[in-house]
C-alpha cells in the first residue's frame, strides 16, 4: 500500500520494480478496453472478473464504480464516502474479495443512513450490486481485502479504535484487535498488519482465529526514532516483505525522523537488511520489485540514484551526485526500468543506464513520467482538502522533452499486474484495460 502520495512528494521524483515482463508498445495485438464514463480518483482492486474504483462526479460526491473486467463496461455505481480519512492517505478505494459461493463482493462506505453514524460500510454483490449486508461506522481509514476476509480499522478517531475482522458474504465478525492497522500483506492463511501505535510495527496473524504468530517493530528494522506522518510503502515479492518508512520533520524540534528502506521475511518477521536515510522516487513502481533510491546525508544533501537488489538491498548499479543535472528537471523510465531519464519540460534532458551507470545517447530515447506535475486537489463535497488523485504517468521524448503522440499502455512497473490485466487511470480519470498476459506483479499503487 502507498501511505501517502502527496503533492510535495511528486519534487522527489523517481522509481522502483525492475524484472517485471514485457514490453508494453504492442497493446494492440490484446484484449484491450477504455470506459471514459468514469472519473477515477482512488487505486483500483479487481476479483472475480469485477474491477472496482472510487469515482468523482462532476459535483465533487464519491461514487462506488463497479466495472467487467473483460470489456470495462460499467455494471453499477452507488454513492460513497469517506468518514475520518487523511488527506494524505489519498481517496480510499473499495474492498473487493469472493465470497464463499466464489462470487465477488465489493464493500465500501455509504453515506450514513443514521445520523449518529458517520457512514455505512456496505458490502454489495459485485455483478448486480446487490446489497448483502451493512456495517454502520464512525471513523475509518477504509475497508481492505485481506485474503479471503474483510480487515477494517474503525473508530479511527475515537478513543476505541478497533481492527474488525469480517467475513465477506455476511459482515459477522470472524476476530478483533484494539488500535489502528493496515494490512500489508496477505494470502489465505495470514495476514501481516501493520500497527500504528506509537511504536509502529508489523504483526502476522492467522486468518481464521486472529492468533498472533509474530510482531516485528519497526525501529528494529531500521533503527530507533520513526515517525510514520512522513508516509509509508510495503510490497513483497516471495518470502520477503520490503518496507519504506518516508521522512518527516518535526516542526516544533526540526529534527527529522529515522527513514529509509528495510526488508523482512515474510514467514518469522527476521530481518533480512536494512538501508536507512534514503528516500523513495517518484514515479515508481511498487518498493517490493529492484528499488531505486536517493541517500540523503546528515545535512540534507541529495546524493545520486542507486538501484537496489530486493533480495539484498545491495546496490546493483548507480549514478553519482555529479551526473545528476542541476534543476528543473522530472524522473522518467522506460518500460523495463532499465534506464533513468531526466526529462526537461520542451528542451532536452539527459539518460543513463542504470546498471553500468554510463550516460546514453538521449535520440530515440522515451520514458514515463507524470503527466501533471503540479496536481490540483480534488474539489471533494464535505470532505476535508488536500485530498489527490493517484497519479497518472505519460510516455515523453526525452531529446525534445515532448510527450510521445498515441502512445500505448503504462509499464507494468507502475500499473502492476493480476492475472494477465493491467489497468490504469489516465490523467483525465479514465479507466483502461489490457489482457497481455503480464505476470502477477503490484504496480506503484499496490
Amino acid at each position: 500500500m502507498l501511505r501517502p502520495l502527496t503533492k510535495p512528494a511528486l519534487a522527489l521524483a523517481v522509481l522502483a520494480a525492475a524484472g517485471c515482463s514485457g514490453s508494453d508498445a504492442a497493446t494492440a495485438e490484446f484484449p484491450t478496453w477504455h470506459n471514459t464514463d468514469v472519473n477515477a480518483v482512488s487505486r483500483m482492486a479487481t476479483a472475480g472478473g469485477v474491477v472496482t474504483t472510487t469515482s468523482m462526479k462532476p459535483d465533487g460526491n464519491l461514487e462506488t464504480v463497479a466495472l467487467d473486467q473483460k470489456s470495462g463496461k460499467k455494471l453499477w455505481q452507488y454513492p460513497s464516502t469517506m468518514a475520518g480519512r487523511l488527506p494524505g492517505m489519498g481517496v480510499s478505494a473499495p474492498a473487493i474479495v469472493p465470497a464463499a459461493d466464489g462470487r465477488p463482493v465489493v464493500v465500501a462506505l455509504d453515506p450514513a443512513k443514521k445520523s449518529r453514524w458517520n457512514a455505512t460500510l456496505i458490502a454489495r454483490d459485485g455483478r448486480t450490486g446487490q446489497q448483502k449486508w451493512a456495517r454502520p461506522v464512525h471513523s475509518t481509514f477504509g475497508p481492505q481485502r485481506c485474503g479471503p476476509y474483510i480487515c477494517l480499522s474503525e473508530h479511527t478517531a475515537l478513543s476505541g479504535a478497533r481492527v474488525v475482522v469480517l467475513e465477506p458474504g455476511t459482515g459477522k465478525t470472524m476476530w478483533k484487535l484494539p488500535g489502528i492497522a493496515e494490512v500489508e500483506w496477505a494470502d489465505a492463511n495470514r495476514v501481516l498488519l501493520l500497527r500504528l501505535a506509537a511504536n509502529p510495527m508489523i504483526e502476522s496473524y492467522e486468518l481464521k482465529t486472529g492468533k498472533l504468530q509474530w510482531q516485528q517493530p519497526l525501529e528494529q528494522a531500521l533503527g530507533p526514532g520513526i515517525d510514520m506522518s512522513g508516509g509509508w510503502a510495503f510490497g513483497a515479492t516471495g518470502d520477503n516483505l520490503t518496507g519504506y518508512i518516508a521522512p518527516y520533520t518535526d516542526p516544533r524540534t526540526k529534527k527529522v525522523s529515522t527513514f529509509g528502506l528495510f526488508s523482512m521475511r515474510i514467514s518469522d518477521g527476521s530481518v533480512n537488511w536494512m538501508r536507512p536515510s534514503v528516500v523513495r522516487v517518484y514515479p515508481s513502481g511498487n518498493p517490493g520489485f529492484a528499488p531505486v533510491v536517493r541517500p540523503v546525508d546528515q545535512q540534507g544533501a541529495y546524493g545520486g540514484f542507486a538501484r537496489l537488489d530486493s533480495d539484498s538491498g545491495r546496490v546493483v548499479g548507480q549514478i553519482t551526485a555529479t551526473q545528476v543535472p542541476g534543476s528543473g528537471w522530472w524522473l522518467a523510465f522506460p518500460d523495463r526500468m532499465d534506464k533513468l531519464g531526466f526529462l526537461k519540460h520542451n528542451t532536452k534532458g539527459t539518460a543513463y543506464d542504470l546498471a553500468s551507470g554510463k550516460p546514453l545517447p538521449i535520440e530515440d530515447e522515451t520514458g514515463w513520467s507524470f503527466c501533471v506535475t503540479d496536481p490540483k486537489p480534488l474539489p471533494l463535497r464535505g470532505q476535508a482538502p488536500g485530498f489527490y488523485s493517484v497519479a497518472a504517468v505519460c510516455e515523453y521524448d526525452l531529446a525534445a522533452g515532448k510527450r510521445v503522440p498515441g502512445s500505448s499502455a503504462p509499464p507494468s512497473w507502475f500499473t502492476g499486474s493480476q492475472e494477465g490485466w493491467r489497468m490504469w487511470r489516465d490523467e483525465k480519470g479514465a479507466v483502461h484495460g489490457v489482457n497481455d498476459g503480464t505476470p502477477n506483479a503490484p504496480g506503484m499503487y499496490g
